[in-house]
């Protein structure tokens, strides 16, 4: 979908919904927001520009520790959810923020859905396409093959619990009813440990002159907030961290950033 026929579906819920505008749309690569108003309140009408599975597991989390879905339309891609606040986490300390989001993984990581796709699938083709890289590449072949090896012997450990997939400090807002809450999910099912990597790689620049400190500061927040087992963190942490580095090649951007979180990671 385009940026402008996304417009067009805005504008036709708009009128469907009986929504009044409240702001003016802000328009992404991946979507059309715009802030409005409804019988009971504010809220934000949402159009995707490519098919998820957000309003499946916003459904199911029903606004604990996420914002909340209010209506949805599949077949347009759209989405109407509760207005949060225009806070984030990307002005807090990190260990904060970490903090913050350990405790959501806690509420999100509900039982696995059977809608969602399984990160088991996911790993069997990541481990495909890392042992397809030359030895070449601009990723040390040797961590090339630990995550090779990683994605085997992960995949056949269970995926039984819903994923944010993607929660770092931009994805968590402000809001009236709660502190924060988490916006945005690319969900499927999987390993809770899976989660932690965004939160390495965003504000990256924060972290220079320091990153191998920086990076297990807030790697080991995560952990020790969240309950988690560290080898199976820095297993899935590796492996997340390997697989942005090739598509970070394979868009010809910056690879040196991901090997460098690599290394910080594994000490």
């Amino acid at each position: 979908m385009t940026t402008a026929s996304s417009g067009r579906e805005l504008d036709a819920l708009l009128a469907e919904w009986d929504l009044i505008p409240d702001g003016d749309a802000v328009r992404s690569a991946g979507a059309t927001v715009r802030p409005v108003r409804t019988d009971d309140g504010e809220a934000v009408l949402k159009v995707t520009n490519a098919a998820d599975d957000a309003h499946l597991v916003l459904r199911r989390w029903n606004g604990d520790g996420a914002v909340r879905l209010l209506r949805a339309d599949p077949q347009r891609r759209a989405v109407l959810l509760e207005r949060l606040g225009s806070e984030s986490l990307q002005n807090s300390w990190d260990v904060e923020a970490c903090q913050v989001v350990a405790g959501l993984y806690a509420r999100l990581h509900v039982p696995a859905m059977p809608q969602l796709p399984s990160l088991a699938t996911l790993l069997v083709e990541w481990a495909h396409e890392f042992a397809a890289l030359p030895r070449n590449a601009p990723i040390p072949h040797r961590l090339v093959e630990q995550v090779t090896t990683l994605c085997r012997e992960l995949a056949h450990e269970p995926a039984d619990r819903v994923l944010h997939g993607n929660l770092h400090y931009g994805n968590v807002l402000a809001a009236d009813r709660e502190p924060w809450l988490a916006i945005s999910p690319t969900s499927l099912n999987g390993d809770p440990h899976y989660e932690l990597a965004p939160m390495l790689w965003n504000r990256w620049d924060e972290l220079a002159g320091w990153v191998r400190d920086g990076v297990r500061q807030r790697f080991y927040a995560l952990v020790d907030a969240a309950g988690f087992d560290e080898d199976r963190a820095r297993a899935w942490t590796l492996v997340r961290v390997v697989r942005e580095a090739v598509r970070a090649m394979n868009a010809h951007g910056d690879v040196t950033r991901f090997v460098t979180l690599a290394k910080a990671i594994q000490g």
